[in-house]
């Protein structure tokens, strides 16, 4: 099951064919076996559109993100080289939900009872890249936050960055680029921990710059404080930048639960 969206898409196919496996594409580019036509996020998921073997075949997956629909694509791509039923296959992915640390949402109750609202989180702790944090903030984009609940009138999107790590002799310019990604736009604010992300954080404009501090255990000290009812706070970094004691912070607030699906 091959990704022909990848740079190294070309290599893996060269590989497999020497190997004399039978090769299934995925993707959104060229003419792959199963191809992402269209993916439309909402907040209780994804309604994906595709073309597989010639055939229109439009399924629910049940948390929002184009790179989860793409993923969704690889998915079936394997349960139809085990021979299972595409159609039921895809109807089974609407019940499908990220794990903690890949895009898990979770309802965060302020106070006993939630007397002082509740937040929105988007946990993206485990891993970070560029392709895979621009995915994140598209989600973040495509996710309303509540007025007119906390302190501040207008509930925000709110991004906390943590460093991506293993990117090369490139790293420091990769980091920067991020200030260039359309999704940032809207996000109100970003806070970031470690110092590769200290390079997004002078790129900011001044009107979304939020914070910076050295290490994740100081964000996450600090971060309740910088946040109110009705935001939606999305976190992500690489394993290795420790951003989990950033969403363990946020547990800690009050009573956890998965977030529920937007209605209608």
């Amino acid at each position: 099951i091959l990704n022909r969206d990848i740079d190294s898409y070309p290599i893996l196919r060269r590989a497999a064919r020497a190997a004399g496996a039978r090769i299934l594409r995925f993707g959104a580019g060229g003419r792959p076996d199963f191809r992402l036509t269209e993916a439309r996020l909402g907040e209780g998921g994804t309604v994906v559109s595709a073309r597989i073997g010639g055939q229109r075949l439009i399924f629910k997956l049940g948390a929002p993100g184009r790179h989860l629909a793409l993923n969704a694509l690889a998915a079936l791509a394997a349960a139809s080289a085990a021979g299972a039923d595409l159609a039921r296959a895809a109807v089974a992915l609407a019940g499908w939900h990220a794990p903690p640390g890949r895009g898990a949402r979770l309802r965060i109750g302020l106070g006993a009872g939630e007397i002082d609202g509740h937040i929105t989180l988007i946990d993206e702790s485990y891993n970070a890249n560029p392709a895979s944090l621009g995915a994140a903030l598209e989600v973040l984009a495509a996710t309303r936050p509540q007025d007119d609940v906390g302190r501040v009138a207008r509930g925000r999107r709110i991004a906390v960055l943590g460093d991506m790590l293993e990117l090369g002799a490139e790293e420091e310019e990769a980091h920067r680029r991020l200030a260039e990604h359309p999704a940032l736009r809207a996000v109100d604010r970003i806070h970031c921990a470690g110092p590769l992300m200290k390079a997004l954080h002078a790129a900011l404009p001044s009107c979304q710059r939020g914070e910076w501090f050295p290490a994740s255990e100081a964000l996450a000290a600090r971060l309740p404080r910088l946040i109110d009812a009705g935001d939606v706070i999305m976190v992500k970094g690489s394993l290795g930048s420790r951003m989990g004691r950033v969403v363990d912070a946020l547990r800690a607030l009050g009573p956890v639960s998965p977030e529920p699906p937007e209605e209608g």
